[in-house]
């Protein structure tokens, strides 16, 4: 490969990657999350330019190949001649298959033995759970899952074991939701399937508690048990309680204010791009984004050593980033020149400059007429990517608004399928319905001079008409009926504009 073609192949797959992991010698180095990169191709060479706050890594890549979703790449250190290889992962989970599928099988073993040791009188249906693969029901061998008999009373069960991800975890009950409806008609006229216990390891459940808490237990039974695999041992999780979650609110920066401190950096951002949106993250942080692709983002930093404040401005995209001095403004001319012409509504559609973060485009067209989503909703106080920080993770809600009755409202915005957009919405409306109990949004600077209804928030759902997975119904039939939801797909073309073509909403 040529060192133009290396960085190429760089540049897509990790542009695909912001969730996976670079590892160097069987240690993970890098995650990709929080971590920063550039790629160039200079002198015949590719370098690739790794960093984060725990340490910074340059690498020649003399060679790369593409293996079940690793990017295996040749790379050389600085000043040696031997090459190495270094992988970048697109999953988190680096066990092989065989030792996922065994630990998979022996945990449904332990998990048989619980159930029947702690459910007397009840037996497995079929005597076993099962960890198989079912595409048609979506059912992942992530997850063990069986049912409960005694008599004509059935209960469906789903466990994940210790080994998994968070993600998983946390994904959990929405396959579990899905499991309970499959055994409900496959048990029709036969039996009654009462509810769902959920079986999962200790200290793992703070989303499930918070998302169970919010859905109707008078159609089904939900239980929730942390398991601990050493010793066998069970305990079941009271989610009753939901009104301590943990979170807080980011104050709303003064948008007028802080645009007018870097009046001179704007002026010179916007003369490029002169469409761009300016988004006033902090005081201190100013982003500039073309339909949702952040390009550039100016700040003001403490000078190390001194009092002064010095304000610099960065430009680039998917981690490829650099300082805008004398010597780069030719290359932000040129930048911003190839970024205008690929991210438009009529750019080339296989551009990654016109692909990348769809969800973001569609955000920024909502952003701007949040009205066609709903006619209630208040086009004068919107607010995008609003921060809402727990003990373990930093929640953006997509787009925070408000009715013209004021009236608190949610919008949940995905452009591609994605069979969790119920529950994802749920944990963002439980927070908000949070802050709002407290009186948190006007104190933290949100919705200024507004006298906001003491109504629940309402939520919406919103996704390309196409893109909606057809098990999104299911699980929103198992909401509380205190959340006044709606289902909006929009038509197919967003890009040129947002209009709906369906709603659903409670019946």
């Amino acid at each position: 490969m040529t060192p133009e073609l290396l960085a190429r192949s760089l540049q897509e797959f990790l542009t695909q990657a912001r969730s996976g992991v670079v590892i160097e010698d069987a240690e993970i180095v890098f995650d990709l999350e929080s971590a920063q990169y550039s790629i160039s191709s200079e002198r015949g060479k590719c370098l690739l330019h790794l960093w984060s706050e725990e340490r910074n890594t340059v690498r020649e890549v003399v060679d790369a190949e593409i293996k079940n979703g690793t990017l295996l790449l040749s790379v050389r250190k600085f000043a040696q001649a031997r090459p190495h290889k270094l992988e970048i992962c697109r999953d988190r989970d680096r066990r092989a298959p065989s030792a996922r599928k065994a630990t998979r099988t022996q945990y449904a073993r332990v998990l048989e033995r619980i159930l029947l040791r702690h459910q007397p009188g009840w037996t497995l249906d079929r005597a076993k759970l099962s960890t198989s693969m079912d595409l048609e029901q979506s059912f992942s061998p992530v997850y063990a899952r069986g049912l409960l008999r005694r008599g004509r009373s059935l209960f469906a069960v789903m466990g994940v074991n210790g080994q998994e991800t968070q993600s998983s975890v946390d994904a959990m009950l929405t396959f579990g939701l899905l499991w309970l409806d499959a055994c409900r008609h496959r048990e029709a006229g036969r039996g009654v399937v009462e509810g769902l216990r959920l079986y999962l390891p200790p200290g793992s459940s703070a989303t499930l508690q918070i998302r169970l808490a919010h859905l109707n237990r008078d159609i089904a039974r939900l239980e929730l048990y942390e398991l601990e695999e050493r010793d066998e041992s069970l305990q079941q999780i009271d989610y009753a309680d939901h009104g301590n979650i943990q979170t807080r609110l980011v104050r709303c920066p003064d948008v007028t204010r802080t645009r007018g401190r870097f009046e001179k950096a704007v002026g010179k951002v916007l003369s490029t791009i002169s469409h761009a949106e300016t988004v006033v993250l902090s005081p201190t942080e100013i982003a500039f984004r073309l339909h949702g692709l952040e390009f550039a983002r100016v700040r003001a930093q403490s000078v190390p050593g001194s009092f002064n404040v010095e304000e610099e401005t960065i430009f680039g995209v998917a981690g490829y980033q650099a300082r805008l001095t004398p010597e780069t403004e030719t290359a932000f001319q040129e930048f911003a020149k190839v970024l205008g012409d690929a991210r438009h509504v009529s750019g080339d559609h296989r551009d990654p400059l016109w692909r990348m973060y769809p969800e973001r485009w569609l955000e920024s067209l909502v952003f701007k007429n949040v009205a066609a989503v709903d006619s209630r909703l208040d086009a004068q106080h919107v607010y995008s990517q609003v921060p809402a920080f727990s003990a373990s993770d930093r929640a953006m809600i997509d787009v925070l608004c408000c009715t013209r009755a004021g009236r608190l409202a949610v919008l949940e915005l995905k452009a591609d399928e994605d069979i969790h957009l119920p529950l994802q919405g749920l944990d963002y409306w439980a927070r908000v319905l949070w802050h709002q109990q407290r009186g948190e949004f006007q104190q933290y600077g949100y919705f200024g001079g507004l006298q906001l209804s003491p109504q629940p928030p309402l939520l919406f759902l919103v996704a390309p008409s196409l893109r909606v997975h057809p098990a999104v119904d299911t699980v929103l039939r198992y909401f509380s009926r205190d959340i006044e939801w709606a289902l909006v797909g929009v038509d197919e073309r967003w890009r040129d504009g947002i209009k709906v073509v369906f709603r659903k909403s409670p019946a």
